[in-house]
């Protein structure tokens, strides 16, 4: 089941629903765990890979690839610039990069010729309830906010 809370926003004084997460996030050990118990591998091995994957995922988005994992979606970089710009395209250096994030894209499919799309990460069968005065439980390492200020986002 998922959850949200009713927010009502500053710039417009209209309410919506926001998602909102519960608990402590599932750590890598818990998905080995999971992983482990639907698959051959064992955990350990489940748990190996895992740890791996960040690093190589680096190191291809670092050759100016992109990364796709069937089933789940695309990694990629984009960078964000300081300043207004430059006046001419021989006037850009890389000294105007302030920061890389990386992106993620996840993995849709066309429905037999319709237009509606399957999302792999988006669940069939979300059940959303409010969850009355809990406390939001901010992603742990970097999750949550896009961030970025009035820098310019080139991908």
């Amino acid at each position: 089941m998922a959850f949200f809370k009713k927010i009502q926003q500053k710039i417009n004084g209209k309410w919506y629903p926001k998602s909102i997460t519960v608990g402590k996030p599932v750590m890598t050990k818990e998905v080995a765990d999971r992983l482990s118990q639907i698959s051959t591998v064992s955990r350990a091995d489940v748990y190996a890979v895992l740890m791996d994957l960040a690093g190589v995922l680096a190191d291809f988005m670092a050759q100016g690839r992109s990364v796709k994992i069937d089933g789940l979606g695309t990694f990629y970089y984009t960078l964000t610039a300081a300043g207004q710009g430059v006046e001419s395209a021989d006037k850009v250096t890389t000294a105007q990069i302030t920061g890389v994030r990386v992106r993620f894209i996840p993995e849709a499919t066309r429905m037999g010729g319709s237009k509606s799309m399957s999302r792999t990460l988006i669940s069939d069968n979300i059940f959303w309830m409010e969850l009355n005065d809990a406390p939001e439980t901010a992603p742990e390492e970097g999750g949550g906010s896009s961030g970025g200020g009035d820098r310019p986002e080139i991908e």
